[in-house]
């Protein structure tokens, strides 16, 4: 039987779901999309009103090191931050390259491509269905909830892309996990990832919520990078703390560098410059060059700072950070977790459920912001939508 006269499915509506129904439809499949919500890729809509930070422009291998594990990032290797460009300029979209290599689109929103992507799907033939919410499965057979009533399908393919466990209100509830879990496929607890972590701030830093930290390197036991992130109500947020959230996620310590571009010989002998008369704050300030807030941040963490110029600037230069625990998954930015690559075939077929895929955030997988999670849920969607479309024609 040919690929025209075969059946798939795909369940979930976000970029991974809808790649992999493009790929089936470009093969002459006829496909089903079913969403659970009334509206197409919410989350990724979400992410627009950021800018939609669709990939990264930079060496592929050093794009690639970025994937928690090997089997993504072989995947992505396939579909990476070139060919998302190029997917995007095909919808019309047009891009630019900010300074760090982040690519956007120039309007800065994902509402445009979406809408050229949804007509793109529609004029392939594939069959959109919203307020689709799936069940589990009785028998062989896949349950929907729909406004037309419980609706029973058995597609020759099926291709899930349900999302992990982050921003349950866009979709991703994983309220799939248990429907897998009795089929015999095994799932790594969810974790939250890319998220910000609590810290509990005296009343001296009230003034300071709000306020981006900018110039300061963030050390762990593995790694120094330079980032901004933002001192919030709650904790700590934004990129840089990002970047580094699986390894503090798991009990790793963090200290700041205030004064990253100075040695910290340098440092001492410019503090040592500084009258002794002069306050702490005044030395601090015009001995170490620290602005307001990276100012707040010393006097919060490193009291009683020392009065000797040596030690003083040692403590700036490894301020240790008190993180608290990770911000809950329902409002991390990605989950870690999910369907382990153990119950995967390197086609992303399911070991226990011949005949159904699995792309994106549903799969146990986790990277930083900047580009990295978009492309990679691209390329899986592509990468199961493609092994789908062979197995039909195939069979």
């Amino acid at each position: 039987m040919s690929a025209a006269a075969k059946s798939a499915l795909v369940i979930g509506g976000g970029p991974a779901g809808l790649m992999a129904a493009e790929e089936l439809a470009r093969a002459g499949v006829s496909v089903t999309l079913a969403e659970a919500k009334p509206t197409l890729a919410r989350k990724f809509l979400m992410a627009g009103k950021s800018g939609l930070n669709l990939t990264r422009d930079e060496p592929l291998d050093a794009f690639l090191s970025h994937y928690s594990h090997p089997q993504i990032a072989a995947i992505t290797r396939e579909f990476g931050p070139e060919a998302t460009q190029s997917f995007a300029r095909d919808l019309g979209v047009e891009l630019f390259t900010g300074s760090t290599g982040r690519v956007f689109p120039t309007v800065m929103k994902a509402s445009p491509m979406l809408r050229a992507w949804i007509a793109r799907l529609e004029s392939l033939g594939v069959t959109i269905r919203t307020r689709w919410r799936w069940q589990g499965f009785d028998g062989d057979a896949l349950i929907f909830d729909t406004p037309e009533g419980r609706q029973s399908l058995r597609p020759d393919a099926t291709v899930l892309a349900l999302g992990g466990a982050s921003w349950p209100r866009l979709g991703s509830d994983a309220a799939w996990v248990p429907w897998l879990s009795a089929k015999g496929v095994e799932i790594a607890p969810f974790a939250p990832a890319n998220m910000g972590f609590e810290i509990d701030w005296s009343a001296h830093m009230t003034n300071q919520l709000g306020q981006p930290v900018k110039g300061a390197a963030l050390i762990t036991p593995t790694r120094r990078t330079r980032g901004e992130f933002v001192i919030s109500e709650r904790g700590l947020e934004g990129g840089g703390i990002y970047e580094l959230s699986a390894e503090l996620r798991e009990g790793a310590p963090l200290s700041l560098d205030l004064a990253p571009d100075q040695s910290a010989e340098d440092l001492a002998a410019r503090l040592a410059k500084i009258p002794p008369k002069q306050s702490l704050t005044n030395r601090l300030r015009k001995g170490a060059k620290l602005d307001p807030v990276k100012l707040a941040l010393a006097l919060e963490w490193g009291r009683p700072l020392p009065k000797d110029p040596a030690q003083l600037a040692a403590t700036l230069k490894s301020l240790p950070v008190p993180l608290g625990s990770p911000r809950p998954i329902a409002g991390a930015i990605s989950s870690a977790g999910g369907i382990t690559w153990d119950s995967l075939t390197d086609d992303l077929e399911l070991n226990a459920l011949p005949g159904v895929y699995a792309a994106g955030e549903m799969l146990d997988w986790e990277a930083p912001t900047g580009g990295y999670l978009l492309t990679a849920c691209l390329a899986s969607g592509r990468h199961a939508g493609r092994a789908a479309a062979r197995q039909l024609a195939s069979s």
